[in-house]
């Protein structure tokens, strides 16, 4: 068993001491790097036509605004050439053409209508009570 030992340790050694097979091997000159030639590049698909018709695309721009008072006008813009400003429209075309666009923006435009209307009432109201006392005031003359 000594004697295993003892050879185990003479290859350590051996094998500490001993060259590498790279140290030993003679020093050679790089072999000169090869160019390779590009690679040749994909050929690119020809382009189908497609068959299918382009679509034309027209961008118009529709701006309504209202007041409170209940006054509606449209401006229109075709590109960035305008085709109408300030154009008077009723409440009730806007409330009708909402209707016809999307329910949700029918329930928004309707809110400010109704309160509008609200506020006409209110003022129609004041004006027929200012009226009932200037009648009131000119039979008073008149007697």
């Amino acid at each position: 068993m000594q004697a295993d030992t003892l050879v185990e340790q003479e290859d350590q050694v051996d094998a500490a001491q001993a060259p590498t097979q790279q140290e030993e091997a003679p020093a050679t000159p790089e072999a000169p790097a090869t160019t390779e030639a590009p690679a040749p590049k994909p050929a690119k698909a020809k382009a189908t036509k497609s068959t299918a018709k382009k679509t034309r695309t027209v961008e118009l721009t529709l701006t309504v605004t209202g007041t409170a008072d209940g006054e509606w006008q449209a401006d229109l813009v075709h590109g960035t050439k305008r085709v109408v400003q300030g154009l008077s429209i009723s409440a009730a075309a806007v409330s009708k053409a909402a209707k016809e666009l999307h329910e949700d923006i029918a329930g928004g435009i309707d809110e400010v209508i109704e309160a509008a209307r609200a506020q006409h009432r209110t003022r129609m109201e004041e004006l027929e009570a200012e009226l009932a006392k200037v009648k009131a005031a000119l039979a008073e003359l008149s007697e």
